[in-house]
């Protein structure tokens, strides 16, 4: 005699909560391949470098302390992924997704990300120096002591984002920046040219650090006195 267990209870019996089934299972013990499924699996302490991890599923990836230097990311999804002290270095993600990602110190130097997605990601301390970030969006982000450094910007969104102390300084403008509610709390802006950026209020500029090459747009004028020190 058969019989049939209605569909919650042979989930329970299979040890699964009900809506916990997905199309596609994370394959945490798949090698790094392009498209490959690694959504919210661990993925510490390891040695991944040069893998191409190309349009990638990586959602909620944990990746702290992971060496990804050299390798290929363009559109993976690495949205609510955590990235703590991760190297990205020499790495292309072009149209990425870091949206939600945790990070600090993060390592994205010399990295081709332009297209990216890092919306109300926590970046804290990250190195983006050398990087190629135009069109690059970190609106809601908080981005605060993290290095631009001879960074290629442009078209990018910075509204609402937290770059306190975030430096600046020698990064190559190829486009506005939309500034509009951004906390500068001692951001470094020394000899940037910012006279087309967008939404850049005089109480931004006020709390910001700058110098005698500052370029700012019109409306806005530099304070009498810069309230910058140097660390």
């Amino acid at each position: 005699m058969r019989f049939l267990l209605a569909a919650p209870a042979a989930l329970l019996l299979l040890g699964l909560a009900p809506g916990s089934v997905t199309p596609a299972a994370a394959g945490c013990s798949d090698g790094a391949e392009k498209g490959v499924n690694w959504e919210g699996c661990r993925k510490r302490n390891l040695m991944l470098e040069g893998s191409d991890l190309t349009d990638a599923n990586l959602n909620g990836a944990d990746f702290a302390s992971t060496d990804l230097r050299g390798s290929q990311m363009d559109n993976a999804d690495l949205s609510k992924a955590v990235l703590l002290r991760v190297l990205f270095d020499g790495s292309t993600g072009r149209g990425a997704n870091f949206e939600k990602a945790i990070g600090y110190r993060t390592g994205f130097r010399d990295s081709d990300l332009a297209g990216a997605i890092f919306r109300k990601s926590e970046m804290q301390r990250a190195n983006f120096t050398g990087a190629r970030l135009e069109d690059a969006d970190f609106s809601k982000s908080e981005v605060g002591r993290t290095n631009f450094d001879g960074a290629r910007l442009g078209n990018n969104s910075f509204e609402f984002a937290n770059i306190a102390r975030a430096d600046f300084r020698n990064a190559e403008l190829a486009g506005p920046l939309d500034l509009t509610g951004a906390f500068m709390f001692q951001t470094r802006i020394e000899g940037v040219d910012l006279s087309d950026a967008t939404g850049l209020a005089q109480w931004q500029v006020d709390m910001a650090c700058g110098d005698g090459d500052t370029r700012l747009p019109a409306g806005v004028t530099a304070p009498e006195g810069w309230p910058c020190t140097e660390e």
